[in-house]
């Protein structure tokens, strides 16, 4: 961890993320309307009548340390030589009144979006952090998903519906990596290993791509300093994560067959971007076994090496494309995720994401055997392009903080040396990624070697503009 420089207001009021908050026009408060609807939803009893009791289910929640809108709680046992998966995901359907006051600001927020001093929340606090979240010990509306799968992993049956339910305990992905390390897996997640490597292996198999890239991050150190890291991914993040893609992966069949709902689609590489990667490949020197798919190329590149890091750069072009889809009556032409190799749905995060919500309640109407509701219908339409332009808001956000810290963290050292990979060169210039600190910028010289180490001087680090370049020794 590199550790930047205190950064405390009545100290240096220069050095917080205000700036970015401005340029983009991120909202601050909800409007008064929206929070009465949310305070009057949390204020009334949500009703239990129709919903399954599921709270003996010993279900747990997974999430970064210090997270307080807890999407999921999950429960994975054997049963004979297969496995039960239950997912548990937050209502917010029992909360936001379509249509409403609370319903309008979320669809023109679509997103939460995180930055280093605190988040901008797509529902107010009352329901995100609150009423709403799945809490430790808290009864909570929620829609349960129930997996009977075989010992391949894969899903033999499905069950959807609402329910109550309580979370007995509350994990960080540290916390639990260490209690695997230790062999003192919670019992109710005991089974998730052996789960999440299947599901990694069905992953594989249909040709879903994962580009290792190193993840910087921005972290608060409690005691007013920030902090710039790559965070390693611990196992049962991925193991974690394979069960929310089981799940909105089970949701786009379901509206698939039904013909209506909102997919996340993300259309095949061409022709010409998979010979571009194996260009690629080729002047790296990474071998590309006979009849490999780029999927599984990848998947067995070390990330650790920079020829590696510098592929999975250039697979991004596999990557391009990505949007939602919505539908009713004719499936579309596109309807499959080319990163997870197969149809896909955002179902999983509806506390922090629009688009889950609404997928949500049409595979509720659906499996239930119900019309899905005119205003349901009314607002698919409307989806992909709320969630398009809230997607591009939260990428140049996330990259601007990066920037920003990356200024300010290099801006007395102009003029040092530092070891960097090259990841993609063009002309006289490339992007450089330096392992110390862990900062990803432009180089400008002649013949950059793509893949390989170089010796590299900053020559700029300007914090107003946020921009970090350095030339080749």
């Amino acid at each position: 961890m590199v550790v930047i420089r205190t950064v405390r207001a009545e100290s240096d009021p220069g050095l917080d993320f205000g700036g970015i908050r401005t340029e983009f026009d991120l909202p601050e408060e909800f409007p008064a309307a929206a929070l009465a609807e949310a305070q009057q939803a949390v204020s009334g009893d949500v009703d239990h009548a129709d919903r399954e009791d599921a709270t003996a289910l010993p279900l747990v929640t997974i999430d970064p340390l210090g997270s307080k809108d807890l999407d999921q709680a999950l429960l994975v046992e054997r049963v004979g030589d297969g496995f039960r998966v239950h997912y548990a995901i937050a209502d917010l359907g029992a909360f936001v009144a379509p249509d409403g006051a609370l319903d309008a600001e979320v669809r023109r927020r679509g997103q939460t979006l995180y930055l280093p001093d605190g988040n901008v929340p797509l529902h107010p606090p009352v329901l995100s952090e609150g009423a709403a979240s799945l809490l430790p010990g808290q009864a909570r509306p929620a829609v349960l998903w129930t997996f009977e799968c075989g010992p391949d992993g894969e899903p033999r049956e499905v069950l959807v519906r609402r329910a109550v339910v309580r979370s007995t305990a509350q994990f960080d992905y540290r916390g639990v990596q260490a209690s695997f390390d230790a062999g003192e897996p919670h019992p109710s997640i005991e089974a998730l290993p052996d789960f999440g490597r299947l599901r990694r292996a069905r992953a594989a198999d249909r040709g879903a791509v994962e580009l290792q890239l190193p993840e910087q991050e921005v972290v608060a150190t409690g005691d007013g300093d920030w902090e710039l890291v790559i965070r390693p991914r611990a196992d049962v993040e991925t193991w974690n994560a394979e069960v929310s893609l089981l799940t909105g992966m089970a949701a786009a069949k379901i509206m698939l067959e039904a013909g209506v709902g909102v997919l996340r689609t993300l259309p095949d590489a061409d022709d010409g971007a998979v010979e571009e990667l194996r260009r690629s490949a080729q002047a790296l020197g990474v071998p590309w076994p006979d009849g490999a798919t780029p999927a599984e190329l990848l998947a067995g590149l070390d990330p650790a090496r920079p020829e590696a890091l510098a592929l999975f750069v250039d697979a991004t072009r596999l990557l391009r494309g990505a949007g939602y889809t919505a539908f009713d009556g004719e499936v579309p032409e596109v309807i499959g995720h080319a990163g997870l190799g197969a149809p896909y749905a955002h179902v999983t995060a509806p506390l922090r994401r629009l688009v889950d919500r609404f997928a949500t309640e049409v595979v509720l109407a659906v499996t239930a055997g119900e019309p899905v509701p005119g205003w349901l219908r009314r607002a698919l339409p409307q989806l992909p392009g709320l969630m398009g332009g809230s997607d591009a808001v939260a990428g140049k956000v996330d990259r601007a903080c990066l920037d920003q810290v990356e200024a300010w963290v290099l801006a007395d050292r102009v003029g040092h040396e530092f070891d960097a990979v090259v990841l993609r060169a063009d002309g006289n210039a490339a992007d450089v990624f330096v392992a110390q600190p862990p900062v990803m910028g432009r180089c400008t010289g002649p013949d950059l070697p793509e893949g390989e180490w170089i010796r590299v001087r900053l020559v700029e680090a300007d914090a107003d503009r946020r921009k970090v370049v350095f030339e080749r020794v």
